[in-house]
């Protein structure tokens, strides 16, 4: 289903759609109110949702949305304002699956490849999950982690690695659907007692990461900022790789680390991306890298985890119940990088133990 209050973008996405042959667009509406009304005829797994709408704005609907259809996967589709910002955020937080930052006018939004493959794949990645939900009668927030693994597709056996011996100097954590309600949670329940400077890199496009990170000061209650070019990094302090750029760390010596902003071409289709980030610690810090790899489509992170786990550092990965999509974590875990395959919940104990000198 489409809800966007412009005939043009609505018809433009319906012929995108159309013409890829294994998407069938169910309806076509201009705002919240009539999509509501529309939901329960139009059979939809995946629901395209702008944020600015006449009678019923998309942050006014989405709740209403869920309400009606726990499985439809909701996908924001926003200009990147700081206020459309704000509230696909704010919508991820409410139940919201993902997002795709949409161009600010008609002609930018017919000439953007970037943003058609974007919005496409994640439509197929979103669809099947709604599929595989609906088989199984529940939306992934009320599954226990036991109905979560049963639901989910079979994967070929984990071979954990063991983990490093040396103390952690460095924390680096990977994510991409799902990530923001998921980076929220780790640092709520890590609240502010990570003892070494930590880097974050979130698939999300400029504007997005600033706010990203001033909530996860708020929810960590730990400082937080997008990274700079030039940052010392500081025990304690979090950094968000800047949307439009890859978060890269140099250390001369036995020197403090400093981040480089790379504005090389995309990895994995992303920019920022968690390989350059990772492919840099492990140069910088070799066996003192602990990485992280969080719920995400694609595989990104599972290059430079194994560049990591060769310098000897040390990877741990959230498990397929958790993740909203177990692309990425399920990628370093296939591989054999992974020394732990956890639940979210478990995720900031065992980094806290792991700081603290206590084995996996």
């Amino acid at each position: 289903m489409i809800v966007d209050d412009s005939a043009v973008v609505r018809g433009l996405l319906a012929r995108w759609l159309d013409a890829d042959g294994e998407i069938e667009v169910v309806r076509s509406v201009g705002d919240g109110a009539q999509a509501i009304a529309n939901l329960a005829a139009a059979g939809a797994e995946v629901a395209i949702l702008d944020i600015n709408m006449p009678v019923l704005g998309g942050i006014d609907a989405l709740p209403k949305l869920l309400a009606a259809q726990p499985h439809l996967k909701v996908l924001i589709s926003s200009t990147l304002t700081r206020r459309n910002a704000i509230i696909s955020l704010k919508a991820l937080s409410l139940g919201a699956a993902d997002y795709v930052p949409k161009p600010e006018t008609v002609r930018g939004v017919t000439t953007s490849e970037d943003f058609k493959n974007e919005l496409i794949a994640k439509i197929k990645t979103l669809g099947a999950l709604a599929r595989s939900e609906m088989q199984a009668g529940q939306p992934a927030e009320s599954r226990t982690a036991e109905e979560g693994e049963a639901l989910a597709p079979r994967h070929r056996a984990i071979r954990l690695r063991q983990a490093a011996q040396t103390q952690p100097q460095i924390l680096a954590i990977g994510s991409s659907t799902g990530g923001p309600q998921a980076l929220m949670k780790f640092f709520s329940e890590a609240g502010g007692r990570i003892d070494v400077p930590i880097v974050v890199t979130q698939h999300m496009p400029p504007t997005f990461t600033s706010i990203l990170a001033e909530q996860i000061a708020r929810a960590g209650n730990a400082p937080a900022r997008e990274a700079e070019n030039g940052d010392v990094l500081a025990p304690g302090t979090i950094y968000v790789a800047p949307g439009g750029y890859h978060l890269t760390v140099r250390r001369t010596g036995a020197g403090a680390a400093s981040v480089v902003l790379d504005e090389g071409p995309a990895e994995n289709f992303c920019k920022p991306a968690v390989d350059p980030m990772f492919r840099s610690l492990a140069t910088a810090f070799g066996a003192g890298v602990l990485g992280i790899v969080l719920t995400g489509m694609g595989h990104d992170g599972r290059d430079g985890a194994r560049q990591i786990t060769t310098a000897g550092g040390t990877i741990l990965v959230q498990d397929q119940a958790t993740s909203v999509v177990w692309g990425m974590p399920g990628s370093v875990a296939e591989a054999g990088y992974a020394s732990a395959v956890l639940p979210l919940t478990e995720m900031a104990p065992k980094v806290l133990g792991l700081l603290r000198g206590r084995p996996i």
